[in-house]
């Protein structure tokens, strides 16, 4: 009797141990999704203080562009101020990123800077921020269905994709 009170004693006090290692494990856990959190906050903000210099960059370039039909040599279409207008507008609010992609090639980008499988419904959303306009009735369906035909893509779950590439790169 006397050696079970003693193995009860020991697994209660193996049971504190473990609990109070689990707590101090959770709240170390806890921290890191906290700084995981803000670095994803300032990398999203890097990224887009990049993207904003590079259409700057852009926007400069397109500027200088501005012909008006009398300086438009013969046969070249002139660009007009309501054009230029335009693309500076898409440009200055990040709507140029995909501009003369196709889907395929606007979601490699996007999955390459994700490194996560994405819903088409999440793509769809980055591709007409990034200045892609799916036109059709069901433009989610017509995402995945472009970009099932692709062997660049892997279908990971309903509708949802990964660059076929990457579970290779990751082992």
């Amino acid at each position: 009797m006397e050696e079970l009170k003693d193995i009860i004693v020991g697994l209660e006090q193996r049971i504190k141990a473990y609990r109070s290692r689990l707590l101090e494990l959770e709240k170390k856990r806890e921290k890191l999704s906290d700084q995981v959190a803000t670095i994803k906050k300032y990398l999203e903000l890097a990224e887009t203080l990049y993207r904003v210099e590079v259409d700057k960059a852009k926007l400069a370039s397109l500027s200088s562009q501005i012909l008006t039909d009398a300086d438009a040599p013969n046969g070249s279409p002139a660009l007009s101020a309501a054009d230029v207008e335009d693309q500076s507008r898409d440009i200055l609010l990040g709507r140029s990123r995909f501009s003369g992609m196709s889907i395929p090639e606007a979601t490699f980008r996007i999955l390459s800077e994700m490194r996560q499988p994405m819903h088409a419904k999440d793509l769809y959303q980055r591709l007409l921020d990034g200045g892609i306009h799916i036109r059709g009735k069901t433009p989610v369906t017509s995402i995945a269905t472009a970009v099932k035909r692709d062997k660049r893509f892997r279908k990971v779950m309903p509708n949802t994709f990964e660059l076929a590439e990457s579970k290779n790169v990751q082992t």
